[in-house]
């Protein structure tokens, strides 16, 4: 046989095996919710416009409904678009809808050695134990409130020196936020000029960022092919790969006056648990896990609060009469002392306020994907043990039959008639169902101080009209990101202006 007859030979095979792949794919399609018609090899992506993934997927829930099927390639996806159909899966059926599904911009780095993308009985145990260390934590010797009192009272004495010059809050805010989670983890925080702190913050900005991205948004769907090809997505690799060597530097420290009856943090914590359980659960703790572990928690823990901080400073200068209200009840209710996350219950406009920056600013606007743990049925299709499910928490957050103009910025979304606070369960900016974020509680009370604590002592100004302050996001992926800014911090002559 030649050469042309063996290419032909190749060929043909190749095309046969495509069209066996894809009539088996139209086959099954006719069983799942309706979407639109994949193609071989790019399933469905010519529908996606991958400089804002969100919108096209929202776009795509007009057409089909809040239930719909997309395609990876040949794997179906199924999209999740409003708070109903959340509500239906994660909450009503959280066992079955509890597995994690593929994500390779992470678990490419992780191989799955940590409590946010492993499965069965080794997430079960790493979930358990996470939750129960940060929850001990929040009661313990120094409480999670007293270190980000402390933090936050740091950052007011760098935005002081600032003599309310112009400034771009990003990374102030950035190391900030950061050292509370440090604090948790690692047992102590670092100075801002702290070289390998600054590198170490700026990679998990900037792989929230890339991840954001179009590239970042492919990585993930053709992770085998996009490993061989050049792009600013390998850049990923590389931040995880120095965060994860500053968690093993941290950790060295640490080991050298671990204590085992006085653990002082999770690293501590996690090196309990190793010596009472390493050797019968390896598998489970071991260093590599507890590297994964801290990693994941010094990555959530930073630029998810930061980013929603970012977001209400632009509200704040954008909506000045939304921010006098909050400057009014700050002084009422807290006047000089220190800000206690309990003065939330008698602050329900600044409680809405941070509410409607979750709500608005939509932070982490595509969940994680989920990963069916057994054959379910919803709405009467039967979906098998294995099916991908990806929740937009936009579209319980933009959710018209939860919120009367969810296209606007109110804080009345979180208001009765009576100005008291309305819980809206279609707020989801920690996600749903058995895998919410851990660090949920210490996210809501870190913003909470943080803004009560900022707004106590410095007013935030702007010399941009307010119609021209933008708020919307400059990249669209897993993540919103703010738009680059500049605020000026003033001191309030007093607390009772």
């Amino acid at each position: 046989m030649d050469l042309y007859s063996l290419i032909t030979v190749i060929l043909v095979i190749l095309m046969t095996s495509l069209l066996a792949k894809y009539t088996k794919l139209l086959f099954e399609r006719s069983k799942l919710p309706p979407g639109p018609t994949p193609l071989p090899i790019i399933g469905t992506l010519y529908k996606i416009n991958f400089s804002n993934t969100v919108k096209s997927l929202m776009d795509m829930s007009k057409k089909y409904g809040d239930i719909y099927t997309t395609y990876e390639g040949h794997q179906p996806v199924i999209i999740l678009c409003s708070y109903k159909a959340l509500k239906e899966t994660f909450i009503d059926k959280a066992e079955e809808f509890s597995g994690r599904g593929p994500y390779p911009s992470f678990t490419d780095f992780t191989k799955g050695d940590d409590f946010a993308f492993s499965n069965g009985e080794k997430w079960k145990e790493l979930r358990r134990f996470s939750m129960l260390t940060l929850g001990n934590f929040g009661v313990g010797k120094r409480s999670f409130e007293e270190r980000i009192r402390e933090e936050a009272m740091s950052l007011i004495d760098v935005l002081r020196k600032t003599n309310g010059a112009l400034i771009d809050p990003n990374y102030p805010l950035l190391r900030s936020v950061s050292n509370v989670i440090c604090s948790v983890v690692f047992g102590n925080r670092f100075e801002y000029k702290d070289e390998s702190f600054q590198k170490a913050v700026k990679a998990i900005q900037d792989n929230f960022r890339l991840t954001s991205t179009p590239w970042g948004v492919l990585y993930n769907i053709y992770p085998n092919l996009l490993k061989y090809l050049p792009g600013p997505h390998h850049q990923i690799m590389e931040n995880f790969s120095y965060m994860a060597n500053f968690v093993r530097n941290k950790l060295e420290s640490n080991m050298k006056s671990f204590d085992s009856d006085n653990p002082r943090d999770f690293i501590d914590c996690f090196l309990v648990k190793l010596q009472k359980e390493g050797k019968n659960k390896s598998d489970i703790y071991n260093m590599d896990t507890l590297v994964m572990c801290s990693m994941i928690l010094f990555f959530a823990g930073t630029e998810s609060v930061s980013a929603t901080l970012r977001f209400s400073f632009l509200h704040l200068v954008k909506q000045q009469g939304v921010a006098e209200k909050i400057y009014r009840e700050i002084d009422n209710v807290i006047g000089h002392r220190a800000p206690s996350y309990e003065d939330r219950l008698k602050m329900p406009y600044t409680d809405a306020f941070i509410r409607e920056v979750q709500r608005y600013g939509d932070v982490v606007p595509l969940g994680l994907p989920h990963e069916l743990t057994e054959d379910t049925e919803i709405r009467n299709y039967k979906f098998k043990k294995g099916t991908i499910f990806t929740p937009v928490l936009t579209g319980a957050h933009n959710d018209k039959t939860k919120f009367n103009n969810p296209y606007n910025f109110d804080p009345k979304h979180f208001l009765d008639e009576s100005g008291n606070i309305l819980n809206n369960e279609s707020l989801m900016p920690f996600s749903v169902g058995k895998r919410f974020c851990p660090g949920k509680g210490l996210a809501r009370m870190e913003i909470f101080i943080y803004i009560t604590t900022i707004l106590q002592n410095l007013k935030v100004t702007s010399p941009v009209p307010p119609e021209k302050i933008s708020v919307e996001p400059v990249g669209v992926g897993l993540g919103h990101i703010p738009p680059q800014f500049e605020i000026s911090f003033l001191p309030r002559n007093s607390s009772q202006e």
